[in-house]
């Protein structure tokens, strides 16, 4: 007689798809990989044999997830999962709706901001626009940040109900202990507020203030955030405050027209 166990693992045998774990396997490790990787590293990182992964690369690399550097024998990964992902209904629809609103409040009040959402346990950016200023303080879209080291991340991990947000821990993990503490004994204060506002963790002389945007089920679907730097020159000079005024009125408009509505009157204080 069979046991559940033996089932599941016969079902587990059944829809096994080996090339396509090999393949998902190589695009997450060169995900993690700045540098890039030779073929070599690649193999032997993941336990397989250099033919089988030369193989793989050679697919990747005729569909445009993968191309090798100019000037030596190492794999990364393109733009392409980045594109799908935009082609994606709801982070269409986000970016469309935040565009718009972004690159206004960002000519208004003199400071770059960018669009960021939880991807891997890591803060994903999606969208940057620039405001028109000559000196910049700008982030990649595409770009994965440690939801450590962000005030995107607490942001969007403070309205988390705690088994989403132990599993976008055990995701992200839990070191080093000092960050790892910080970020979670700093999100009860984002969510009471409404937003984040801290120094920058990694620019000094950057503040960073961030803002959620909800969904129609009233969860936080993204974060808005302006790495505020304080101009010494311009004709445009926003304080701190009123550039936090405006982003977390913006980071609302755009959550009620994304259909968040009536689940935003009593998420948390927005002023």
């Amino acid at each position: 007689m069979k046991t559940k166990t033996a089932d599941v693992r016969q079902d587990d045998d059944k829809y096994r798809a080996p090339a396509l774990s090999k393949g998902l396997d190589i695009l997450e490790l060169l995900a993690s990989s700045a540098e890039g990787l030779t073929q070599i590293e690649i193999a032997k990182q993941l336990g397989r044999t250099t033919s089988e992964i030369f193989r793989m690369l050679m697919v990747l690399r005729q569909r445009g997830y993968v191309d090798l550097y100019a000037d030596d024998d190492r794999y990364h990964l393109t733009t392409r999962m980045f594109e799908l992902a935009h082609r994606h209904p709801p982070t269409r629809r986000l970016t469309s709706i935040a565009g718009e609103a972004m690159q206004r409040l960002a000519d208004q009040v003199n400071q770059s901001m960018h669009l960021g959402i939880i991807h891997s346990g890591r803060v994903l950016v999606i969208a940057q626009v620039d405001c028109q200023d000559n000196n910049v303080t700008s982030v990649r879209p595409g770009a994965h940040i440690p939801i450590f080291e962000t005030a995107s991340g607490r942001v969007l991990a403070a309205w988390m109900e705690e088994d989403r947000l132990a599993r976008l821990v055990g995701d992200a993990g839990q070191e080093p202990r000092d960050k790892y503490k910080a970020f979670i004994d700093d999100l009860p204060a984002v969510r009471a507020a409404g937003y984040c506002a801290q120094p920058s963790l990694t620019i000094e002389g950057v503040q960073n203030i961030s803002a959620p945007i909800f969904d129609f089920r009233g969860g936080v679907i993204a974060a808005v955030t302006i790495p505020f730097v304080h101009r010494l020159t311009g004709t445009s000079a926003a304080s701190a405050e009123d550039c936090r005024a405006g982003l977390v009125a913006m980071a609302a408009d755009i959550s009620r027209r994304l259909g968040a509505g009536a689940a935003l009157d009593d998420p948390a204080p927005l002023g």
